[in-house]
């Protein structure tokens, strides 16, 4: 009788939940600290969410207790309030997510509610990848076309904040990677989250996702996240464990909420998604890289995705287990999504700029084998080629008077002397 009536209380609310105005927690936190009801009830709500985190078993008084002390928030802006991504202080904005909705924790498969703000309400970065391609088809750097990821990351080395990212998180995962004695993976993580927060996606998206033809290319786009330091162990851990770990986390037990809520399939839906927004699957996909439960692709040769974990000895719980590897293998939602990302179609100037990219031959890309440690020093040296010129990295103009090549730097200069003359 009593759950009846919390759960009725609950449904009557459900309509404030829509016409209330979103905050995100930090500012509904300090408002609620500075009111004496809501604070003594938030520090309740403290201590339940304490005794999850340390997995210690509540009585039904307790339970109740926790419960009445997140249904007197009502109307507060806690109870309503989200987190932005690559927000300053995410991770305190997460925890006060969770402790106003500890409720929302019970069991494995009861996290469909994302702590996020839903991205289409989000400011949407502006991004110069196009501009970048486009310096890319005329230049020296341009490759192979048969290998899009190669082209991607050649892209991402002409962008200060891409390649500056991608060059930290390589040199701390592929330091000792393959040991686990000295690989670093916490901090491995931290690198690779780091880049896909803060690097716009037209780059990370090229990256993850690029199309492939062989397994060459398949290698370099299942190495981009450093899998022998990021995702595998010597041994395959059991699923269970791994999600044990994400919900003690709270970027990892936000993330995989934004996952299942964005990513969540339907049969019966043409698009294999519930929510019927590809973008959304796929940001959600690439915030679980860099958390406990980072995926990646199986194989050189294959487009499917997994966790790097077994279902092996789990005894009564394998259903539970299944259920945590079906999130990403036997996903048609997720399937869909990066089927979608890898086959979009192109705009005129992408096209016009693979047909530049294709025809230069003055550049032969390394092969996908390469790891990014040695790719680093190729790094290094664009960044410096960058540092030296503004426009170092832009393709040569060929004079009509003398049929030299012309740097635009020297083009920009004869201008400037020709305009002062006049």
């Amino acid at each position: 009788m009593r759950l009846a009536l919390l759960l009725g209380l609950l449904l009557s609310r459900a309509g404030d939940l829509l016409s209330l105005p979103r905050s995100d927690c930090i500012a509904a936190e300090q408002l609620c600290l500075s009111d004496s009801i809501c604070n003594a009830t938030y520090r309740i709500l403290e201590d339940c969410a304490l005794a999850k985190t340390r997995f210690l078993p509540l009585d039904h008084d307790s339970r109740v207790r926790c419960l009445n002390a997140e249904l007197d928030l009502g109307n507060s802006s806690l109870l309503h309030c989200k987190c932005h991504r690559r927000m300053k202080r995410q991770e305190h904005c997460l925890r006060i997510f969770w402790t106003v909705h500890a409720s929302m924790t019970d069991g494995y498969f009861n996290l469909e509610t994302s702590p996020y703000e839903n991205p289409a309400n989000e400011e949407h970065w502006k991004t110069d990848y196009n501009e970048l391609a486009a310096l890319l088809s005329g230049s020296q750097l341009a490759g192979d076309a048969t290998n899009p990821c190669l082209k991607a990351t050649h892209v991402c080395n002409l962008s200060k904040k891409c390649v500056r990212l991608r060059t930290d998180y390589a040199s701390i995962c592929t330091k000792g990677a393959g040991s686990e004695d000295m690989c670093d993976r916490r901090k491995c993580h931290r690198g690779l989250r780091n880049f896909f927060e803060k690097v716009p996606e037209d780059f990370t998206r090229r990256i993850l996702f690029c199309p492939c033809q062989d397994e060459l290319c398949g290698e370099r786009r299942r190495k981009t996240i450093v899998p022998d330091c990021s995702f595998q162990y010597n041994t395959k851990p059991n699923c269970l464990w791994l999600l044990d770990s994400c919900l003690e986390d709270h970027i990892c037990k936000s993330r995989l909420a934004d996952f299942q809520q964005n990513c969540q399939p339907a049969d019966m839906s043409p698009d294999g998604c519930s929510q019927h927004n590809h973008a959304a699957c796929l940001q959600a996909y690439m915030g679980m890289i860099g958390t406990p439960m980072t995926p990646n692709y199986i194989s050189n040769s294959s487009v499917e995705v997994s966790l790097w974990c077994t279902c092996e000895s789990s005894g009564n719980q394998k259903e539970k287990c299944d259920q945590i590897l079906s999130m990403f293998e036997s996903n048609k939602c997720l399937e869909n999504t990066i089927w979608s990302q890898m086959h979009q179609k192109q705009t005129g100037l992408e096209r016009q700029e693979d047909l530049f990219y294709s025809s230069s031959l003055s550049f032969q890309g390394d092969s996908a084998s390469t790891s990014l440690a040695s790719e680093m020093s190729q790094v290094a040296e664009v960044k410096t080629h960058q540092e030296t010129s503004e426009h170092s990295s832009l393709p040569m103009v060929s004079s009509v008077y003398s049929g030299a090549a012309v740097s635009w730097s020297s083009l920009s200069l004869f201008l400037a002397l020709l305009l002062s003359a006049l």
